[in-house]
């Protein structure tokens, strides 16, 4: 690959990663870990990942439990599941606290799919701007007589061809989290 061109890919790769991570945030009424990436508990006056602070494990399709390595952690790890948009209220007996995520309501899917296709469209116009900003150095460099304009010509073709691959994998990406969302 021409070495201009790396840059612009990596940028795209960030993006399509970046809208990826934020799927997997997504829970589709089933238990998954990731759900509590973003949540942080107050470790002795740090905000601490939860992941840093307990053993998380999904025992049940639609349960998590996180089991602390402190039970003192215990009240703040539910402080911020609380606080947190999950929507899910959290248990414990006084060892371990369970989360038991409910069975989502067609409205709720549908709403989650808008979500999502939200966040695909987001990333699509991330890749578009970063094809922009492409485009507008190769025709600098072009004035400043760094590049010829056939290179420029080329180059601006590899950049759209980039940018097409990574929107079809953005809409692939949302058609798989969508139908995962919607199927009961």
């Amino acid at each position: 690959m021409d070495e201009r061109l790396k840059v612009y890919e990596e940028k795209m790769t960030k993006s399509y990663d970046a809208m990826i991570r934020e799927f997997t945030a997504i829970r589709a009424g089933r238990a998954n870990p990731h759900v509590l990436d973003k949540l942080k508990v107050d470790y002795y006056g740090t905000p601490t990942p939860i992941q840093q602070v307990g053993n998380i494990s999904v025992p049940e399709p639609r349960m998590l439990q996180i089991q602390p390595w402190e039970k003192s952690l215990i009240k703040a790890i539910e402080k911020a599941i609380m606080t947190s948009d999950l929507g899910i209220t959290p248990s414990n007996d006084g060892t371990v606290i369970r989360l038991v995520f409910p069975e989502l309501t067609e409205e709720r899917r549908k709403d989650l799919v808008k979500d999502i296709k939200k966040k695909g469209e987001a990333a699509k116009v991330a890749i578009r701007n970063i094809r922009r900003d492409a485009n507008e150095v190769f025709k600098k460099q072009n004035k400043a007589n760094e590049i010829s304009e056939d290179d420029m010509k080329d180059l601006e073709t590899k950049t759209q061809k980039m940018t097409d691959k990574y929107i079809a994998d953005i809409d692939k990406a949302v058609d798989e989290k969508s139908k995962e969302i919607m199927t009961v």
